[in-house]
């Protein structure tokens, strides 16, 4: 497999209640990957660290096949990137973002930016005059996802794109995701973080689970579906498969987790109904998962 990006044993450390790492992920050239956890998992600090945002502690990144760093000219305009909040200045105009772009990266197409906002609903000549701050959270995720989409890039590294967004235009972003990676002929990829995937799911060829600074599982979606199965039975079921699901919910009327694939035969002989998983419930019983490992850790110590 060809990586976009490589990462060896990264590190990132603040202080005792929180570090990331080590992290090792290669993130496949020409699909989008998507950094799935919860809040505070790790994700928006592994891509600022990517995108050259914040500082590592220790480890190597490689870019297009190459160790280098992000903020590297050609890196660098290869790269776009979009912050979950905060990307410019609350007092800029639209217009002054569109400046600031064309002043920082020689592909930014300006004309292109403004079509790009007309596109997502955003009328350039209503808000001319309103500063971001006026704007309303969608809004400037929009503006921001325009100034990333605007330029002429290899790969875009996009923090919770969809989370302030309405349904309908999640729609429309995963359209526009597919679009960018047709139209590079397998060189452009994309790499964006959620929290919350099932608005999403059909824009990730690529997962990787997070969970408290650390990877605790990655691979092809298509891969990770033909590991794992979601289970359900009847709640006096549970002594005979608990021991063979990896997860288990149990309420007065079904038993529910999730299990090995290679364990399927021996779960339906026990009464089990077993079913392909979708990657949004792939991605919650896999963070149940990472969680109960990781407490029975902190519960040994």
């Amino acid at each position: 497999m060809e990586e976009v990006i490589k990462v060896d044993s990264l590190i990132k450390k603040y202080d005792s209640s929180f570090s990331l790492g080590p992290v090792n992920i290669a993130f496949p050239k020409g699909f989008s990957t998507a950094l799935i956890g919860a809040n505070g998992a790790g994700k928006t600090t592994l891509m600022d660290i990517i995108c050259g945002i914040t500082a590592k502690t220790d480890g190597e990144i490689s870019y297009f096949g190459t160790a280098g760093d992000a903020d590297d000219g050609d890196t660098k305009e290869r790269i776009g990137y979009c912050a979950s909040q905060g990307m410019f200045p609350a007092g800029w105009k639209i217009n002054d973002v569109a400046l600031s772009m064309s002043l920082a990266f020689e592909r930014f197409d300006k004309e292109r930016f403004f079509a790009l906002l007309a596109g997502m609903d955003v009328p350039a000549d209503k808000y001319k005059r309103k500063s971001l701050s006026q704007l309303s959270d969608g809004m400037r995720m929009r503006v921001s996802l325009a100034s990333a989409f605007a330029r002429d890039t290899d790969l875009l590294v996009l923090d919770e794109p969809g989370a302030s967004l309405d349904p309908l235009m999640r729609d429309r972003l995963c359209e526009r995701f597919r679009d960018y990676i047709d139209s590079g002929n397998g060189k452009k990829s994309i790499i964006f973080s959620t929290h919350n995937i099932a608005d999403m799911e059909n824009s990730a060829d690529y997962a990787v689970i997070m969970d408290n600074g650390e990877v605790t599982e990655q691979g092809f979606t298509e891969d990770l579906k033909d590991k794992y199965i979601i289970i359900s039975a009847e709640p006096d079921r549970k002594d005979e498969l608990s021991g063979l699901m990896l997860t288990c919910s149990c309420s007065a009327s079904m038993l529910s987790g999730l299990a090995l694939c290679e364990n399927k035969e021996k779960l339906m002989a026990l009464g089990a109904v077993t079913e392909r998983p979708t990657l949004s419930q792939l991605s919650v019983e896999l963070l149940k998962l990472a969680e109960k490992r990781r407490m029975s850790k902190e519960a040994q110590k």
